[in-house]
């Protein structure tokens, strides 16, 4: 059987080594791949796939475009959070569009943080920060603030977030000279953005999410100091590979060992670059 992560560009990505770290941890004798694909060739590329072919990771551009697929059922998670970045296959036809990120989420803050969430930031206007935004909302938060580049590129996100069955208030400013409120504060724009005044801002939530695992540390990832959580994008990354796993195989995803796997690669990178 064979799965890959489609995206564009996506030779950075840890998702091969994660899944293959998994596959041989449980005796299955599948392959992962990391495979460019355009936005463009996106829907060619997924409906030419044949019956050999059992799951598919989506990352950037691809996390929308799922829903573009006519005839695929797409679950709650992935319509609330407007996008998707898992699709399960069957015989080479997709049977279910899913979104992993929204619980991955959920579950990388709570393994490194226990304490209440009754609001939050997220640095960002993308589906990665619907997915978090969402997140926080599953956490507690009733009141979610976005900062963004550009505020009026992130109203689907705001949207999204918004929908939460809490009925949460969500409001978007810009991200060059808005507060951040609330317990937890995640970041998913690049590393470039992350000036020194916004670094600042963020140093009174007592949690900081970066979505970034390479490169590593981020500016802000790299403030946080002893008396604070700092929950990394390797986090979200396996917590949510081990769903994938589970959706594309249909046994638990050994998250630990899928977690070294991610480990070994990052720390090979910092020592080659």
């Amino acid at each position: 059987m064979r799965c890959a992560v489609l995206g564009d560009p996506v030779a950075h990505s840890l998702s091969p080594a994660l899944h293959r770290a998994g596959y041989a941890a449980v005796g299955l004798d599948w392959e992962y791949d990391a495979i460019r694909v355009t936005a463009e060739g996106f829907a060619p590329f997924v409906l030419g796939l044949g019956s050999e072919w059992r799951g598919l990771s989506l990352t950037m551009p691809h996390k929308r475009a799922g829903f573009s697929l006519a005839g695929v059922e797409v679950t709650a998670r992935a319509r609330l959070a407007a996008g998707v970045n898992t699709l399960v296959l069957e015989d080479g036809s997709i049977v279910l569009a899913d979104n992993t990120d929204l619980p991955g989420a959920v579950a990388a803050v709570r393994e490194r943080y226990h304490g209440p969430v009754t609001a939050g930031t997220v640095i960002g206007g993308g589906a990665t920060a619907a997915s978090t935004g969402l997140a926080l909302c599953e956490l507690g938060a009733r009141e979610v603030r976005l900062l963004a580049r550009t505020p009026e590129r992130a109203r689907l996100t705001a949207m999204a977030i918004a929908e939460h069955p809490s009925g949460p208030r969500v409001e978007v400013l810009t991200l060059g000279e808005s507060d951040v409120i609330g317990e937890v504060v995640v970041s998913t724009v690049p590393a470039d953005a992350q000036s020194d005044d916004l670094v600042a801002r963020c140093s009174e939530a007592p949690v900081v999410f970066e979505v970034l695992y390479d490169p590593w540390p981020t500016p802000l990832a790299a403030s946080i100091g002893p008396d604070r959580v700092l929950v990394g994008g390797l986090d979200l990354l396996v917590h949510q590979a081990v769903l994938q796993f589970e959706l594309f195989t249909g046994i638990a995803g050994p998250l630990a060992a899928m977690r070294s796997a991610g480990e070994r690669v990052l720390e090979t990178r910092r020592v080659d670059g």
